[in-house]
This record gives C-alpha cells, sequence and structure tokens, in this order.
C-alpha cells in the first residue's frame, strides 16, 4: 500500500521535476512512493520521496511515467499543490530546450535562463479566481540564488554554462514553424521549450523558490544546415544530458541541505499580494487555498463569527 499525504509537517524538502529516471541518482536514501491527491487532481505520478545529505527530497516526473502526458496537459497545479502539501521550499526543473543562439551548443551546453516570454494559451497559470484575487510579482520569474547555485554547480562540473537568457515557453506538442524560431531570435531570446510555464508562475504564488537547469538537444528549425528538430533527435541527446543534469541537481541537493532553513524573498511572495478581504471569500475557495491562505489568515472555517450573527 502506498501512503497517502495530505499536508506535511514543517520539515523543509526540495523537489526536483524532470524525466522518470531523476531520482535514481547517487546518494538518495530510504526512497519510498507517494501517492497524493489535491483540489486540483492528481499530479503527473506517484512521487517518489527520499533523502540526500539528510535533506528530503522530492522527485516528480514532469510528463508521468513513460512519457504519456503532453505539455499542454501537464497539471502543473496539481504538481505544485502536491510538491507544496510535502514542505517543498525550493524546486529544480530540469528541462529540454531548443536552442536559439549559435553559441549555445546541443548536447554541450547548461543554460540557467534568467527570464522568460509567456507564448502558451491553453493553460490554467494561477492558483487564484473564483472570488480571491492575487497579484504576485514576477518581474524576475527565477529564483536568483537557487539559479546561481545551478550554474555554480554547472561550471563546477567543468559544463559549458551560460548564465542568464530568456526562455520562450511555447504551447507544443508541435515544434517551431521557421518565422516564429527566427521570430524569437530577432527577441534575443536563447532557448525555446514547452513546459517552464505555468511552473514558474505557480511556484511563486506557492512562495517555493524555482530555478531551470536546461538542457539544449538541438538548434530548432531557423539554422541552415541543420537537420530538422525531431522527437527522437530530443530524446537521444537528452539521454546523453542526463547525467550532467543529474550531478548539477545533486551538487544543488547537497549545498541547500547544509542550510536547510534559510529564507528567501520567494518564500513570502503572497505577503502583499492577495487583494481580497478575507470575510469576501467564499467558502469552497477559502478551503481550495487553505495550503496558501492558512499562512496568512486564520484556517479555513475557523473565522471568528461577526458581531449581531
Amino acid at each position: 500500500m502506498k501512503p497517502k499525504i495530505g499536508k506535511s509537517g514543517a520539515e523543509p524538502a526540495v523537489g526536483v521535476i524532470g524525466g522518470s529516471g531523476i531520482y535514481d541518482m547517487e546518494g538518495v536514501e530510504e526512497l519510498q512512493e507517494v501517492e497524493i491527491d489535491t483540489p486540483y487532481g492528481p499530479p503527473s505520478d506517484v512521487i517518489r520521496v527520499g533523502r540526500l545529505g539528510g535533506l528530503r527530497v522530492a522527485f516528480l516526473p514532469r510528463h508521468g511515467r513513460g512519457h504519456r502526458i503532453l505539455p499542454t496537459e501537464v497539471n502543473s497545479r496539481a504538481n505544485i499543490c502536491a510538491l507544496k502539501s510535502l514542505g517543498v521550499r525550493w524546486i529544480l526543473s530540469l528541462s529540454a530546450v531548443g536552442s536559439l543562439k549559435e553559441e549555445i551548443v546541443p548536447g554541450r551546453d547548461i543554460v540557467i535562463p534568467d527570464q522568460l516570454i509567456d507564448r502558451t494559451r491553453h493553460r490554467p497559470s494561477t492558483f487564484f479566481g473564483d472570488g480571491v484575487v492575487a497579484h504576485v510579482a514576477f518581474a524576475d520569474p527565477f529564483c536568483g540564488r537557487l539559479s546561481n547555485m545551478l550554474a555554480d554547480a554547472s561550471s563546477a562540473q567543468k559544463l559549458n554554462t551560460h548564465r542568464g537568457g530568456t526562455y520562450v515557453v511555447m504551447e507544443g506538442p508541435q515544434f517551431s514553424t521557421k518565422a516564429e524560431s527566427n521570430l524569437h531570435r530577432s527577441w534575443g531570446a536563447s532557448v525555446i521549450g514547452m513546459t517552464a510555464l505555468p511552473e514558474a508562475k505557480l511556484a511563486r504564488e506557492a512562495e517555493i523558490c524555482y530555478a531551470i537547469c536546461a538542457l539544449p538537444t538541438d538548434y530548432d528549425c531557423w539554422r541552415e544546415g541543420h537537420d530538422a528538430v525531431t522527437a527522437d533527435m530530443v530524446v537521444q541527446t537528452l539521454l546523453k544530458n542526463a547525467g550532467n543534469a543529474k550531478k548539477i541537481a545533486r551538487s544543488v541537493i547537497l549545498a541547500l541541505a547544509k542550510h536547510p532553513g534559510e529564507s528567501c524573498p520567494c518564500h513570502s511572495a503572497l505577503s502583499n499580494a492577495i487583494v481580497t478581504a478575507p470575510d469576501l471569500i467564499p467558502k469552497k475557495t477559502r478551503a481550495r487555498l487553505a495550503f496558501l491562505l492558512d499562512k496568512y489568515f486564520q484556517p479555513a472555517g475557523r473565522q471568528k463569527p461577526k458581531k449581531g450573527k
């Protein structure tokens, strides 16, 4: 019987979102499978929870084991909600991308982006609504400290590392047209992928530090003389990069394990974002968002009765 977990204790944890085999990195102990149901439905798959360097780590395959879920179909709200319920304070996202710059070489380089352009169209991108409004700051979509840790870990592996750069998030599942690819290049973007959003937006709303280790697998379709990108090309190059991605993630997790209690502005992103008065939030919405709002308001169902009632 796989354990079912709702809210966890206060013990901090790091989440790793990526491919199906990310959990088998060196040194992971006490690995168990955890099933979680959320107000948004189930996450992409069971979450494997273990320890590395004494720190709890939650591993989640974004597309499910066997890569069964389209980018548009990924239930990011359930994924982020489930990780939050496990006490996750940091998320490392390992993401396959296409390169939009000659100097970013597929199969060799690592990119740690610091900006996003959202070209998605069909994805729920907020936990809020249904009677409650919040506007989180998103000028810098990735956690600066966590991004620096990823870049330092990549450089320490002697990998050709690009610090910073803009990640264009497209809807997919089709790859770009040449016109789109050249348009994105004209914007000065570095890489293109299908998964950074709405993950990054939801992680910010959930007050979780979030950063991406982007693994270029191809030159999209803009580069003359470069074979048109295919799914097989992406998978084969990603498999070659998987070892490097695990080493980078492992190094960052071990660094976080040394100071698990350290705080970051990401951990209080909602402090000035919620604009709806607590007593005006519908009960069903308040209960659904308890995992976010209990920190700032009285727990759902425990509000003091109004005078005269």
